[in-house]
């Protein structure tokens, strides 16, 4: 594979993503910031191809994808096809549908997603659980994060997890990814601060994450994917995903 660890996910972003000139521009952008890889998501209505195109044309690879669970459950063989356009192997659901999110729901999804992620290995695909912090509510001392992944199938259920998101819920990012060895190719970098007494986001490096802990975590876990995620940006997004890219080279994270 390339020697690019670092993306910059298109969430960030997703105000300037809704129609194919708009992507252009984009992606041209997070180029010139300095980034090799995106991470596809929040798009507007356009054809794979034409996204695979305005990526070769600003030199971008696709690293991963975030894509509806039901249609990964539903209509395998498109997403399928779609990810093979996008020369990308890693799709990621941006959440757990809101009718799983209750003590049965974790352990019925733990299960119902890994024959769905089967399917998509069969098509040379690897299925990634992006996690906010309501999964690390506990149900009789386990956490709904907990059971996801103790309950799924380890080889075929992999993790994308979000550090912003742990931190959120009282959890230990650090501790979170290194726990997930060898089942983690994917991580989303994003940081939190304090602002007027509210936990917050911020620039990576900029705010109260310890990165070097989490940064040798990921590299203990076999972290293939360093995704830079910004949820709300406190200026221009793009001038976000600058400041934490030249944060994370200058913790020696190379892109």
């Amino acid at each position: 594979m390339s020697t690019t660890q670092i993306a910059a996910t298109l969430y960030t972003v997703r105000q300037f993503t809704q129609t194919p000139q708009d992507l252009a521009r984009t992606l041209q952008r997070i180029k010139e910031i300095g980034y090799d890889a995106v991470q596809l998501s929040a798009l507007g209505p356009m054809e794979p191809q034409q996204v695979r195109d305005l990526a070769d044309e600003a030199g971008l690879l696709v690293a991963a994808t975030h894509t509806d669970y039901y249609r990964l459950a539903n209509e395998p063989e498109r997403v399928i096809k779609e990810h093979q356009i996008y020369g990308c192997k890693y799709v990621a659901i941006g959440s757990i549908p809101q009718e799983y999110r209750h003590e049965a729901g974790y352990h019925q999804f733990a299960k119902e997603a890994s024959k769905v992620a089967a399917t998509l290995k069969e098509g040379g695909l690897i299925f990634g659980y992006h996690n906010h912090s309501f999964e690390l509510e506990k149900f009789q001392g386990k956490t709904a994060l907990e059971i996801l992944y103790s309950e799924s199938d380890p080889l075929l259920f992999t993790s994308e997890i979000d550090t912003y998101w742990i931190q959120h819920g009282g959890g230990d990012p650090a501790l979170w990814i290194r726990n997930l060895k060898d089942r983690a190719p994917l991580v989303h970098l994003k940081d939190m601060m304090v602002k007027d007494g509210e936990p917050t986001y911020a620039e990576v490096g900029e705010g109260n994450l310890n990165w070097p802990a989490i940064l040798d975590a990921c590299r203990e876990a076999g972290v293939i994917w360093y995704i830079v995620e910004q949820d709300i940006c406190p200026g221009d997004p793009f001038e976000s995903l600058a400041i934490s890219l030249n944060n994370l080279e200058s913790m020696g994270l190379s892109k």
